[in-house]
């Protein structure tokens, strides 16, 4: 299974939910705005889900999608 992660940088707000739901896989960038790690793409990270749930505006998509 391969964890897809999406942030919509039109709607993110840079509360920073995620990153403190998920600081593994989530910071936030210079401009204040959600960015995903470098390497932590694909990631089977536990509170990667929650931290999609903690933001406010839901900019945040996690998808499965099988390999191969």
């Amino acid at each position: 299974m391969h964890t897809e992660i999406h942030i919509d940088k039109d709607i993110c707000i840079g509360a920073g939910q995620c990153a403190l739901a998920a600081p593994s896989v989530f910071t936030q960038d210079d401009d204040g705005y959600s960015t995903v790690l470098p390497g932590k793409e694909d990631t089977d990270d536990p509170m990667l889900r929650e931290a999609a749930r903690a933001c406010p505006v839901s900019a945040i998509t996690v998808s499965d999608r099988a390999v191969g």
